[in-house]
């Protein structure tokens, strides 16, 4: 099901690519972090490539010529309740999409895992920048 806060992913990721530039601390957590990301929301795909922990572009898919590392494939309703100010419980992390069954960890999990904490923390920034 298509909800209207899917559209408008595209500038949400670019905004949050924003906020990560003035972390300082996030600078830090992905320094070594040069990979393309698909985020796939009902379908929608997005690919988040970030150079030394910095978002350089958001390219809206489908492409089956884009190569992604790892891809985190949500709904919209769950991504929406990740970015609530204060998660409800179960929404609080990207793993509780995968746990309760509305999201799925695809490709190099290894990759996922190095950088764990920063990928977490570039994906909780949606609570900072959302706009409904």
């Amino acid at each position: 099901m298509k909800d209207q806060y899917t559209p408008n992913l595209a500038a949400q990721f670019t905004r949050m690519g924003q906020a990560l530039a003035e972390k300082p601390h996030l600078a830090r957590l992905g320094a070594l972090f040069s990979e393309t990301v698909l985020i796939e929301v009902d379908g929608q795909e997005y690919y988040l490539t970030f150079h030394r922990g910095a978002l350089e572009r958001v390219t809206e898919g489908p492409s089956r010529q884009t190569p992604w590392r790892f891809a985190l494939r949500v709904d919209a309703e769950a991504l929406k309740k990740f970015w609530a100010p204060i998660p409800e419980p179960r929404f609080h992390d990207i793993f509780g999409f995968v746990k309760t069954g509305r999201g799925r960890l695809d490709g190099d999990i290894l990759a996922l895992v190095k950088n764990l904490r920063f990928f977490k923390e570039f994906m909780a920034l949606g609570r900072i920048t959302v706009t409904a």
